[in-house]
């Protein structure tokens, strides 16, 4: 049961996706030329709704946290990456898989690019390992314990930001 409720939802995710537009790539292009705001409005929405629903999971002692010890160069040099591919490929995961179900051959070569940078990955793990994953490593480790303030107060800022930054987008372009 728990694999087909993940089928479906991995359905759902995508369809939604479509209907987004992010499965386009001229959409992601116009986000990091910033003349198309769509990635962003569908990003912060997405990170606010399931932020929403992991503390009410969590606060109901339907799910746990399972905190990965925090890398910092490690999720920069990541994230670099991640950006830099995203930019030029004009898809991220996510995006790619759903682009690739519709027909995309070009969100195709996407796809296998993600296959054979995480074989990359695995191959070269011992590597970084021992050059990479220990600088700035600061253990298992949550902004809400680093700063004190609860999962609540950090959730309604990014609601407060999200909210801000989609008013500022709309008053833009009209």
């Amino acid at each position: 049961m728990t694999v087909l409720l993940g089928l479906a939802v991995g359905f759902a995710f995508g369809f939604l996706l479509t209907r987004a537009r992010v499965t386009d790539s001229n959409v992601v292009e116009g986000q990091f030329c910033f003349r198309d705001f769509t990635m962003l409005k569908m990003l912060l929405s997405a990170i606010v709704v399931g932020g929403l629903g992991v503390l009410v999971l969590i606060h109901h002692g339907d799910a746990t946290y399972h905190i990965k010890e925090a890398n910092v160069l490690a999720v920069a040099l990541g994230g670099a990456m991640f950006g830099l591919a995203v930019a030029i490929l004009g898809y991220c995961p996510g995006t790619a898989l759903a682009a690739t179900a519709t027909g995309s051959l070009h969100a195709l070569v996407t796809v296998l690019g993600m296959i054979a940078g995480a074989m990359l990955y695995a191959f070269s793990f011992s590597w970084i390992k021992a050059h990479i994953l220990n600088v700035w490593a600061l253990g298992k480790v949550r902004l809400p314990e680093l700063t004190g303030a609860p999962d609540l107060v950090w959730l309604l800022g990014l609601a407060a930001v999200s909210l801000a930054v989609f008013a500022w987008l709309e008053r833009r372009s009209a």
